[in-house]
């Protein structure tokens, strides 16, 4: 059967982007076969290029965010940088931006504008609050709006909230602007008509915040911090194991409980006796229920741990670090890994979780250097010569 092709393939994407929101939904649109022009600050870039020097000297939110882009560095506060940005759209099928509120607007390159002149553009703004109400100006760093949305509140531990450990806000934002491009490219398939799309990070965040937030509307009270237990369901938690391991077990059930109870606990019993037969009673009585159970995995290492519980039938987990993320034996026997090359050579990266089989695989194009390509897209736009040096002799594009 023959191949089918990548299902972006020609779709043409320019994106003024920095941090996290934007990057990593264009870098989505990328992994599909999309062409995605990124326009830089001449001085310094993306500022998500600055946050370490992790990944083999290049910052890893960068190298996680912006495979397979081509960089081109502008000065937009230059109205020539402004005027190159304005021919790469003209030839583009999709724009995204997230710039500081308002900057989009004064540059002219908010949805509406663009959308008004190219009908058939997909023009996207990714903020932080949305264009409108009276934290449509506020600061939003992915830390503040998981405060702001709730998150925070139902992170952590009953003494002590946290904040998640990965970008939780941007994420959610960089996947509802991709999911948002998607959908208004098929309307456009339909219609011939592109149009503007509008993604909010305390939106998309809040969205997520669905199961505690309808708990707490609709029943009076937010679900407790529980570390990693489970406010209404017990055992769930992680116990520690004889070789310094931790293996996370939920029951979500009576049947399981009594096998757990037979089979690795030993106390065939506690599957009848009124204190720990039902979910109820185990959650009354948790830390009884926890102290039998740790009692029993800590015995045992964590392997075996694990292989004495998937025998029960009992859902478990190891608890593992990043590290042994990054060696995991699901994503090696799937061989998930891949390389890609960087301005510091190649480096491991992940295929995208969207697998489409009977297609090509996601491209996984190089990380860019910045201003990698500015020279060759000045040239596709029509520029001659001359007027290259001029906008870099004037320090309009690097």
């Amino acid at each position: 059967m023959e191949s089918q092709p990548l299902p972006l393939a020609g779709i043409t994407v320019v994106a003024v982007e920095q941090a996290v929101a934007a990057p990593f939904a264009t870098r989505q649109l990328a992994d599909l076969g999309a062409r995605v022009i990124k326009v830089e600050r001449i001085d310094g870039g993306d500022f998500a290029r600055g946050y370490d020097s992790a990944a083999g000297g290049l910052a890893s939110h960068f190298v996680w965010c912006n495979r397979g882009k081509e960089s081109i560095a502008l000065d937009l506060k230059d109205p020539r940088g402004v005027a190159v940005v304005r021919r790469l759209i003209a030839g583009a099928d999709v724009f995204v931006q997230n710039l500081a509120h308002g900057a989009a607007a004064r540059l002219g390159l908010d949805a509406a504008t663009l959308c008004a002149a190219h009908p058939r553009l997909v023009a996207v703004d990714i903020s932080g609050y949305g264009p409108s109400g009276p934290y449509s100006g506020k600061r939003a760093y992915d830390m503040l709006v998981q405060c702001e949305a709730g998150l925070v509140s139902v992170t952590g531990t009953p003494g002590q909230p946290v904040k998640a450990g990965i970008p939780a806000a941007d994420i959610a934002a960089a996947m509802y602007a991709f999911s948002g491009v998607l959908a208004a490219l098929v309307r456009r398939g339909v219609s011939g008509r592109g149009g503007p799309v509008e993604v909010s990070m305390l939106d998309a965040l809040a969205e997520w915040m669905g199961h505690p937030l309808h708990h707490a509307m609709h029943g009076g009270t937010p679900p407790a911090r529980t570390g990693l237990a489970h406010a209404v369901i017990a055992p769930h938690d992680a116990y520690p194991t004889a070789d310094g391991g931790r293996v996370l077990l939920s029951v979500q059930n009576d049947r399981e409980w009594r096998r757990l109870a037979e089979q690795v606990i030993g106390r065939p019993e506690l599957g009848t006796d009124p204190d720990f037969a039902t979910n109820a009673a185990r959650v009354e009585n948790r830390e009884r229920t926890d102290a039998l159970v740790g009692e029993a995995l800590g015995g045992l290492g964590a392997d075996e741990a694990v292989v004495l519980l998937e025998r029960a039938g009992v859902a478990c987990a190891r608890l593992r670090d990043v590290q042994q993320l990054a060696e995991h034996p699901q994503l090696a026997a799937r061989e998930r890994w891949r390389e890609v090359g960087s301005p510091v050579g190649p480096l491991r990266a992940l295929l995208p979780p969207i697998t489409l089989p009977g297609g090509g695989e996601a491209p996984m194009g190089d990380v860019p250097a910045l201003g990698e390509h500015t020279e060759a897209l000045l040239r596709a736009v029509g520029m001659a010569d001359a007027e290259i040096a001029a906008l870099r002799r004037d320090g309009v594009a690097a």
